[in-house]
């Protein structure tokens, strides 16, 4: 019963997450009085903007990912994937000292903390095995998200 409970509130607390998220990036990137793509223009060379786009759709198939754990309580599989492909560990693999030259600072900060916060996420997710309380990892992810949304609504590649 309690299991089925935290997955219920898994799900329901992510897909509050990112609906409010959403809607953030969508109010923070169209204002309601110009239709004009008001957020910052970065530009990459094309073989590196094309490696960025894909390492977002992979961040954000990562992010299902997580959900789908937490949905089962697979918590320290959560954790590993957070971490693996989210996390501080990730960073060489995303090629991130390569991107970041051609990154507004703001921008590296925003990715940085992302990363960070990925990383909080995953103890928070070993955490929630040994209490059975998935609260803060739900948390640790809203601040995940947060930074993915930031950096959408401040942010546009080429």
């Amino acid at each position: 019963m309690e299991s089925t409970l935290n997955r219920r509130m898994a799900s329901a607390v992510l897909v509050a997450v990112l609906c409010t998220g959403a809607a953030a990036q969508q109010k923070a990137s169209r204002p309601a009085s110009s239709p004009v793509d008001t957020r910052q223009l970065v530009r990459f060379p094309d073989a590196m903007r094309l490696h960025t786009i894909a390492n977002m759709r992979d961040h954000l198939h990562t992010l299902e990912q997580i959900s789908a754990a937490l949905a089962t309580n697979a918590f320290e599989n959560a954790a590993s994937i957070a971490e693996q492909r989210l996390g501080l560990s990730s960073l060489d693999a995303h090629g991130a000292a390569h991107l970041a030259p051609y990154m507004p600072k703001p921008m590296q900060d925003m990715g940085t903390a992302m990363h960070r916060a990925a990383s909080r996420f995953a103890v928070e997710a070993q955490n929630a095995g040994a209490s059975n309380d998935i609260r803060p990892a739900l948390a640790a992810l809203s601040s995940v998200l947060n930074q993915c949304v930031a950096c959408h609504a401040a942010y546009r590649l080429q």
